[in-house]
């Protein structure tokens, strides 16, 4: 048991070595204090539910800046983000090489930086989109923010708050293109909103122990026996694989659709279902890996059908 251990930490918790302190790695420092990974999932959900919207015939400009200024909303909220958390990354050690906790940038200049992405990214949504999408960016900016970052510490029903600001992307993108919130819009929102809980629970199960080390009460780190963890992966995937057939029914996609999000859902129930997922790391990581996969075939499959 002892070298299982060993072996776990030193897989999944090693941080990265030092990037050198260049111009080049200031540049690099920045981009990585917007969390650039999670930028590219919301500009994917917000561009995919656009698109959706403008039912095949898209204002270019519009799109621009819907996308532009979401994209600087989300950088912000990521930058501001880091900021807070801070001495949390240091804490652990896959974010111990973070800008922020590895000294190469300052804190002040981070929290400039953030506040100055978010408010672009607000009056850009605001003036070139419409009022209703620069709205929504600013409710996930401050619940983001104010109640997930801080609720981290405190209790593991973190996910589930953090769930509704994360889920707001493919609202953002639909309100942009048709300016009003509309049952399509809410069901892409619900099917983002169940897809993070199955997510962000096998990353939570990959790095419980660097999460321990933080006091960052994610549902793996008090669930000793894993069986609620593994309850809740199973439950929101279920929730997730009835919910993404919506969109058939409701005639914001057809019978290519319906098909291919069944087969997709069964796919990645089958990862959360793994007999022994709470207390394997591979078996987490292969969740995580199936969970990446299934939200952007998901959108392609939306939005593909169009073209058919």
């Amino acid at each position: 048991m002892k070298i299982q251990t060993d072996i776990t930490k030193s897989t999944v918790d090693t941080a990265p070595p030092q990037r050198p302190n260049n111009l080049i790695g200031k540049v690099i420092d920045y981009i990585e204090l917007t969390k650039p990974g999670v930028v590219w999932l919301i500009l994917m959900s917000t561009g995919a539910s656009f698109y959706l919207a403008s039912h095949g015939t898209i204002n270019f400009p519009l799109f621009f800046h819907a996308v532009m200024g979401t994209a600087l909303v989300a950088g912000g909220t990521g930058s501001l983000n880091q900021y807070i958390e801070r001495d949390l990354d240091f804490r652990m050690r896959r974010t111990a090489n973070r800008p922020l906790p590895s000294g190469r940038l300052k804190p002040r200049n981070a929290l400039l930086y953030g506040i100055s992405l978010s408010a672009l990214g607000i009056f850009e949504l605001a003036f070139f989109v419409n009022f209703l999408s620069s709205f929504l960016a600013l409710i996930t900016l401050f619940s983001y923010l104010l109640f997930y970052t801080p609720l981290k510490k405190k209790t593991s029903y973190c996910t589930l708050v953090g769930a509704f600001p994360g889920a707001m992307p493919p609202a953002i993108g639909w309100t942009a293109a048709r300016g009003q919130i509309e049952l399509e819009a809410i069901t892409l929102y619900a099917i983002l909103f169940l897809w993070q809980f199955p997510h962000f629970l096998a990353i939570a199960l990959m790095y419980k122990n660097d999460y321990a080390r933080a006091g960052i009460v994610m549902l793996p780190v008090v669930d000793k026996d894993g069986k609620s963890t593994q309850r809740q992966i199973k439950y929101y995937t279920c929730l997730l694989l009835a919910v993404s057939l919506v969109p058939a029914f409701i005639g914001l996609a057809g019978n290519i659709y319906l098909v291919g999000s069944l087969l997709l859902g069964l796919s990645f129930a089958y990862y959360a279902f793994s007999s022994n997922i709470s207390q394997s790391i591979a078996e987490a990581r292969q969740l995580l890996l199936a969970s990446v996969f299934y939200l952007p075939l998901l959108y392609a499959l939306l939005v593909a059908e169009r073209f058919i």
